[in-house]
């Protein structure tokens, strides 16, 4: 039994003071200053007088730490691979290998570091690169756990800068400093899973959690069914609980924002980015012979790398990358069938994959009022009917196998009512460009957040619709997205779902947030004063609406697809316009490449039923089986060249996610119309199309 094994591991804290004995490595926007930084010079840096300071790099992404492609690595390899993908003015300074063979010791960048995926490979690689510290002005929510759970050490203490370059011992409390009683424990063991062993044998234990009862938010409410009390072990039973029987060691009262525990996780699932790295952290510290907790609880997908060997470089493929993707897939159904746990696979029949994992967790398994996690940045896609689901890393992962919990500090809410009657053309897609464009979010202040949408606009929207603002809480930078569960949430369960209306009735009591409950920050909108948004490329944040684009933009590359728009609903939107188009004898311009990729085989029969390929077809659009796809630059509708422009329905257009071209992000509305135009434009909905819109809604 895992307990077992884990009970006489020994496990000690790490030394008091920290000297971190090597170079630190400037990531600047100017990409010649990084280049004699991997040459050997140390560039001077003034922490009294930052103004006197080059420009740090703001907003480096984890695609940028490590580009897709090189996730394939699970090893220490990855120490050859950070900042790969990193690009500062036109250029990507940094060279495989460079960081490593530079001695760094600590990299230092500005704002907003680590944003994107969850992948935990970026703080790994950084840390097998030797980096040990991390500095930032502020850092994303799911890296800086990453890299706690890792032991890599994190601040946005600039004055260290010169302790490092000193060689002086730094208490370890420097790096403890205003974190949770939580956090601190697992710094001082050095990572989540030596932590979780002390926790085992009694060696630590949780906070109490002693929030006397308060108005909460809808977040809280579900937090509050989830956290352990503070007197109960990690569980560590391989048996799975009796359906619907209560968990006796939840704690059933108030929590409020702060509040720190481990929070009971409904369901746990991972892809095959993930899967394989955290089953060979499972495997070396836990036991090669050793049992998940609750495998019936656990799913697995093989959806991001279905379509890889049509879009990956000869160079790639000499470097040996494509059959490391297999070794993905292959490693994590050899530990599905080890484990019996369920692998939503590859189809056995044609290319492609079952379904997306947001988009499968959505249609079958999530439920109101449940805690859900994921290895991915977009779990919260299933807020659409009122969870609370959130990404983690691969550390995060493979100790929620061991203990079936995750470590969890109760975010803050911020409202975001959207009021009104929203334009025709205009979508939920639309509506989470605008508000990823505020300075609210822009500035960070929105970091670690749950963003719980409300309000006319919102209300009126389907739970397809509603998935893509939940989803899209990932680019905000959040916590996680939630919307109230309604009449809507319960006829999904109903019609998408098979479930009982009593039964779906019955789970969305008390699932509102209370009339007192309190929320750092509230944005109100006006609904009809958001029409059709675009971001352009470098950042989902690079909101404008179309028509203040001052030339058109000519496309070569139209792609609808992905977790974010490849739901059944967006589906509706991708044929309404070419329905539009094929009546006015129009169809996808001879200039364009359009493909539409279903989110999973639920949405592909769905398209069979209402005649939609047949329209695709006819319109000249290429239909592609579910897979993440283009997305993760894996995939049909990736560019090959810089100059090259694609407008896309899906969330992320980070340098190099995708390709190497320029990547406009817009609505399925906006994409469909643009492909049949040849350059950007606002859809503009025929009277008959209007008049439906009108009645649907």
């Amino acid at each position: 039994m895992v307990i077992t094994s884990l009970l006489d591991r020994k496990i000690e804290k790490r030394p008091e003071q920290v000297r971190l004995q090597g170079r630190i490595l400037f990531l600047t926007e100017e990409p010649e200053l990084i280049k004699r930084q991997l040459a050997g010079e140390d560039l001077p840096w003034d922490t009294k007088s930052p103004a006197n300071n080059p420009k740090l790099r703001d907003d480096i992404s984890t695609d940028e730490i490590t580009p897709a492609h090189y996730c394939f690595y699970f090893d220490e390899t990855l120490g050859e691979i950070p900042y790969l993908g990193l690009k500062c003015g036109d250029m990507l300074p940094i060279g495989r290998g460079e960081v490593k063979k530079g001695g760094f010791v600590c990299a230092v960048s500005g704002k907003r570091r680590g944003k994107g995926s969850s992948r935990e490979q970026s703080p790994y690689a950084e840390m097998c690169a030797g980096i040990r510290l991390v500095i930032a002005e502020n850092i994303e929510r799911i890296y800086k756990q990453n890299c706690q759970n890792l032991g890599l050490l994190t601040s946005t203490n600039f004055s260290l800068i010169d302790k490092v370059r000193a060689g002086e011992e730094i208490p370890l409390r420097e790096f403890t400093a205003g974190e949770d009683e939580i956090t601190r424990q697992v710094i001082e063991y050095g990572g989540l899973f030596p932590f979780n062993v002390a926790r085992m044998q009694k060696k630590v234990f949780l906070p109490p959690i002693k929030t006397p009862m308060r108005p909460m938010t809808l977040a809280e409410k579900i937090f509050a069914r989830h956290m352990l009390s503070s007197d109960v072990e990690p569980s560590t039973s391989a048996r799975p609980a009796e359906e619907g029987a209560a968990v006796p060691e939840t704690n059933r009262g108030a929590v409020q924002p702060g509040a720190t525990g481990f929070a009971r996780a409904d369901l746990r699932f991972s892809h095959e980015y993930v899967t394989p790295m955290a089953a060979i952290f499972f495997e070396r510290y836990v036991g090669k012979d050793a049992k998940v907790n609750d495998p019936s609880s656990i799913l697995f997908f093989r959806d991001h790398l279905t379509f890889l060997d049509e879009v990956i470089s000869e160079e790639k493929k000499k470097l040996g990358l494509l059959d490391l993707a297999t070794q993905l897939k292959l490693k994590q159904e050899d530990f599905a069938a080890k484990q019996g746990i369920k692998l939503h696979g590859e189809l056995k029949d044609r290319k492609g994959s079952e379904g997306i994992c947001h988009s499968i967790v959505l249609e079958s398994y999530a439920l109101p009022g449940q805690l859900n996690v994921g290895s991915d940045s977009h779990t919260p896609h299933v807020g659409a009917i009122g969870c609370v689901a959130f990404g983690i890393g691969t550390t995060d992962v493979f100790n929620s196998w061991i203990t079936k919990d995750v470590r969890v500090k109760v975010p803050e809410s911020v409202k975001i009512i959207i009021r009104g009657r929203k334009h025709s053309n205009v979508t939920a897609k639309d509506f989470i460009l605008k508000i990823l464009s505020l300075d609210y979010v822009r500035s960070g202040n929105a970091l670690a957040k749950v963003m719980e949408y409300a309000g006319e606009a919102i209300e009126a929207l389907s739970v397809d619709e509603r998935a893509t603002m939940t989803n899209m809480a990932a680019e905000i930078g959040g916590f996680t997205g939630i919307v109230a569960p309604d009449k809507k949430a319960v006829d999904f369960l109903v019609e998408r779902r098979g479930m009982n209306r009593q039964q779906a009735e019955s789970r969305m009591e008390g699932l509102c947030s209370d009339r007192e409950a309190q929320y750092a920050h509230t944005i109100e909108l006006d609904a009809a004063g958001i029409t059709p948004m675009v971001a352009t490329p470098g950042d989902p944040g690079n909101g404008k609406y179309v028509r203040e684009l001052n030339t058109p933009v000519p496309v070569e590359l139209a792609y609808g697809g992905t977790c974010t728009a490849g739901k059944n609903e967006d589906m509706d939107m991708y044929a309404a316009v070419l329905i539009d188009a094929l009546k006015r004898g129009k169809r996808v311009a001879d200039s364009v490449l359009f493909y539409i990729q279903f989110g999973s085989q639920e949405t592909r029969d769905y398209c069979i039923r209402k005649g939609y390929l047949d329209v695709f077809r006819k319109a000249g659009a290429h239909v592609i089986e579910p897979s993440c796809g283009a997305c993760i630059n894996a995939g049909p509708g990736v560019t090959t060249r810089p100059e090259q422009v694609v407008i896309s329905a899906q969330n992320r257009n980070f340098p190099g996610r995708s390709g190497p071209g320029q990547m406009y992000l817009a609505s399925p509305l906006t994409v469909a119309a643009s492909a049949v135009a040849g350059y950007i434009v606002e859809y503009e909905p025929s009277m008959e199309t209007e008049l439906a819109e009108t009645r649907h809604e």
